[in-house]
């Protein structure tokens, strides 16, 4: 009977409350330890930011893999590259940027590039700057592997022993006087600019004859073209740098184009022989003479000289639209003879009118069929076109930097004032309008409202007037 009164009082234990609210505290207190426990150890561990700042901090102490930097090329302005012993990166914005690149990149420039084709023409000179062997950036003097200057202002480096350098590649905007390890804004301006610079002076360059003309007349600190002069002619003047010129008696105005200034002196008929200081250059005029010639014309013609209301009236017409020229020479090509007809009056010719005297005449008749087209000598813009009363049907055409072309006794106008023409357009026909004797083109040149000599244009360009110094 004993075992089974232990049997039962095992079960009475189950079911007893006081055995359950002792368990259950049990377990509370199991629980609680365990948590207590787990915060410990939670709170002993670093946090993801800690770990990140521990890493961060190695990174730090280890010791920095150097690359070793063999080669680079800037092929332009853009666009360059620097060869690693490991690889090869590459620059599309002159260096501000650096990227890795598994492509090959070109060594020659593409066309079009303004430093290797001004380096080319011998524009800018870059030979001193490959005899550098070391240079100072900071308080630290550099041992150059490669140097590399695109212009005489803007070059870079690849320099030994480059462990303060993020790139081993240095930079320079002002020849070498100072270095940067980055192509900062103001450096990056720099580029830009001298961008522009060198296309200015390729437009320039393009104007002369030849390359050594060009380059000669581009490095001069004044350029006379041409040097030797006469009477009713005219010469054009460059200087490096902006300033005005006293010339017979009045001012004109250097005025930028390409990498000059430049200006058109024009020669009076005044103009004594002799030489005359240009800059540091000399302009010599010689002695030239002119024929006379006599014309015959009906009283009713001669009269119309008289009416000097409507002539000082269309004067001022001329005068302001010869008062404003586009401040750059606008042709690019040779100026034509206008029309193909018999010379009838040349330049210069002293002039008597029914046995009287009247003027030099200082431009050329052609005489041709009525109706013939008239071409625009060069390229330009119509200062004005209009009927006018002692030369008739009209056209004034400015091509820039003060030089214009007259068209006079016109039939028939094909422009209007303010039309842009091309060398060669057909701007008007052959007529008799206004003071003439028969169908003619009176033709003329005026430079700073002085006439001067069309013969001098015709096929070849004032750029062109040093061709005898080749």
């Amino acid at each position: 009977m004993k075992p089974r009164m232990r049997h039962e009082r095992r079960l009475s234990l189950l079911y007893s409350p006081k055995y359950w609210l002792f368990l259950t505290l049990f377990c509370l207190l199991t629980a609680s330890i365990v948590v207590y426990l787990g915060k410990q150890q939670l709170a002993s561990a670093p946090s993801l930011e800690q770990k990140n700042e521990q890493f961060a901090a190695a990174k730090q102490t280890a010791a920095p893999v150097l690359r070793n930097a063999l080669d680079f090329h800037m092929t332009d302005f853009e666009q360059g590259w620097l060869r690693y012993t490991d690889g090869m990166m590459k620059t599309e914005d002159g260096g501000v940027h650096w990227q890795e690149t598994e492509a090959s990149v070109p060594s020659e420039p593409a066309p079009g590039n303004e430093a290797a084709d001004a380096a080319v023409l011998g524009l800018v000179d870059l030979s001193k700057y490959q005899q550098l062997s070391n240079l100072t950036f900071g308080s630290k003097v550099y041992a150059i592997k490669k140097i590399q200057f695109l212009t005489d202002r803007i070059g870079w480096a690849l320099v030994e022993e480059p462990e303060e350098l993020k790139i081993p590649l240095l930079v320079t905007a002002d020849g070498g006087q100072t270095w940067s390890d980055e192509v900062t804004s103001a450096i990056r301006g720099a580029m830009l600019e001298e961008k522009a610079r060198l296309q200015q002076l390729k437009k320039e360059a393009a104007l002369y004859p030849s390359a050594d003309i060009a380059k000669a007349s581009i490095r001069a600190e004044w350029t006379v073209l041409p040097d030797t002069s006469a009477p009713g002619d005219v010469v054009l003047v460059r200087h490096n740098k902006p300033g005005k010129i006293e010339w017979l008696g009045k001012t004109y105005t250097l005025q930028p184009f390409g990498s000059g200034y430049f200006t058109y002196l024009p020669i009076t008929m005044q103009a004594k022989p002799g030489k005359y200081p240009i800059g540091d250059q000399t302009l010599t005029i010689q002695a030239k003479k002119f024929d006379t010639q006599y014309l015959k014309v009906t009283q009713q013609m001669e009269s119309m000289r008289q009416d000097t209301a409507r002539i000082q009236a269309d004067q001022k017409k001329i005068n302001l639209a010869r008062s404003k020229s586009e401040p750059e020479f606008l042709f690019s090509g040779p100026f034509v003879q206008p029309v193909e007809g018999v010379l009838t009056t040349p330049y210069g010719y002293t002039r008597y009118v029914n046995g009287k005297y009247d003027s030099a005449h200082m431009a050329i008749d052609l005489a041709a069929k009525e109706g013939t087209p008239i071409k625009a000598t060069n390229d330009g813009v119509v200062a004005l076109a209009d009927s006018l009363y002692l030369t008739g049907n009209a056209i004034y055409i400015d091509h820039g930097m003060g030089l214009f072309s007259q068209y006079a006794h016109l039939s028939e106008l094909r422009v209007k004032t303010g039309d842009k023409v091309k060398q060669g357009d057909i701007i008007g026909l052959v007529g008799t309008t206004g003071f003439s004797t028969g169908p003619h083109l009176h033709f003329a040149f005026w430079a700073h409202n002085v006439q001067v000599n069309p013969d001098l244009f015709f096929n070849t360009t004032p750029f062109q007037w040093l061709k005898a110094k080749e």
